[in-house]
């Protein structure tokens, strides 16, 4: 994991560090900073409350000229909803274009659903309106933006 490789992380000019697993442990560098933000990859975890701090701690980084390195345990469910929810608040992207170009970067990204509806209701609280929406589906509820993905698993 790349928080945990000093020279990674030396590498890349890191200098804060937030781990948003409560499994994952952390291995302590000199001279970075560290925000330990326990949360569980499962959808009736909450984490709403931690949108706008760890937000607002990325961003504080970034104008420090700074460097964040956001982990979780494997990087698709955790970590990506506060990627999103600090482009939201700080870059204004709707969670739509937010997911769309997170996953450009990241293609592995796929935040639980429970965690969706969380976003769902950060990007109203910022933006009132949303992008994205929770739909039916043979599989259950989803974000209607893997609509289609799901319809290409139904039998013919």
């Amino acid at each position: 994991m790349a928080a945990n490789d000093k020279l990674t992380v030396s590498n890349n000019r890191i200098t804060t560090i937030i781990n948003t697993s409560s499994e994952v442990v952390n291995t302590f560098f000199d001279d970075i900073q560290y925000v330990q933000v326990p949360v569980s990859d499962a959808p009736n975890s909450y984490l709403y409350d931690f949108l706008d701090p760890i937000a607002d701690r990325i961003h504080g980084v970034d104008i420090r000229n700074g460097r964040t390195l956001l982990h979780c345990s494997a990087g698709v469910s955790r970590s990506a909803v506060f990627c999103l929810a600090y482009l939201m608040k700080y870059h204004t992207m709707t969670l739509l274009d937010a997911h769309t170009w997170t996953k450009t970067c990241r293609p592995t990204i796929r935040p639980n659903n429970g965690f969706w509806e969380q976003l769902i209701h950060y990007e109203f609280k910022l933006f009132s309106r949303n992008t994205v929406y929770m739909i039916n589906s043979p599989v259950g509820l989803i974000p209607n933006i893997y609509e289609k993905a799901v319809h290409l698993m139904e039998p013919m």
